[in-house]
């Protein structure tokens, strides 16, 4: 069915995903309205559906596109010259810091969906927020210097324990999030927050450095 909306021209295909990344950043996936979409988008609701069989279609494709776009943008930024593992995760931090100052809507439609309770969507987005977990870890910690651990140290275990409290972190903050009703803005002490379990799992991890 989307195959169709592919075929639109360029500006007509952001007309109509912008209409729909505002209305659902705002409202959710169940309050969201495909009239105010439409509206927004100077469309009519019968070229919507011509486009998208149903909301549900068009929400899970607003995601996927999205969420494809800023990984491919991350990742071409990502500086994988840098092979220590910490100072990585310190430049995702920053890289994604600027993400959200220059996508804000994108981002503000991110947490929404990472918040989502709508049966209807809910489990897809978990699986495919699994997915894009597992694949991104994957390319962070690629060609990383390992000779910067401890002896004696599990690099592979450790590299699991620092993938999983980052992962942990943020979906507490994600939480926290959405019972304070957070919005996007309001995530800069979370970054300043990981950045001291990024030097506490440093200590740990590596080599006491020698003066």
């Amino acid at each position: 069915m989307t195959s169709k909306f592919l075929s639109l021209n360029p500006e007509k295909q952001d007309r109509i995903l912008n209409a729909a990344l505002k209305e659902f950043a705002q409202k959710g996936y169940e309050n969201a309205s495909t009239n105010e979409i439409v509206k927004s988008a100077g469309i009519s609701k019968g070229l919507l559906f011509h486009y998208f069989k149903n909301k549900k279609e068009l929400y899970l494709y607003l995601y996927h596109h999205f969420t494809d776009v800023m990984a491919k943008e991350f990742f071409n930024e990502l500086d994988f010259n840098e092979r220590d593992i910490f100072e990585r995760m310190k430049m995702l931090m920053i890289l994604k810091n600027k993400l959200m100052a220059r996508h804000p809507e994108v981002f503000d439609f991110m947490v929404a969906a990472a918040m989502e309770d709508a049966e209807e969507v809910k489990e897809i987005l978990n699986n495919k927020n699994t997915e894009l977990i597992q694949s991104s870890y994957s390319r962070l910690f690629e060609d990383i210097d390992t000779s910067k651990f401890r002896e004696g140290v599990d690099i592979q275990r450790a590299i699991n324990i620092i993938m999983w409290t980052l992962e942990g972190f943020s979906n507490q903050e994600l939480e926290k999030a959405k019972v304070m009703n957070k919005g996007l803005h309001d995530f800069e002490e979370s970054f300043t927050e990981a950045e001291v379990y990024v030097d506490m799992l440093k200590n740990a991890f590596y080599k006491i450095p020698s003066y």
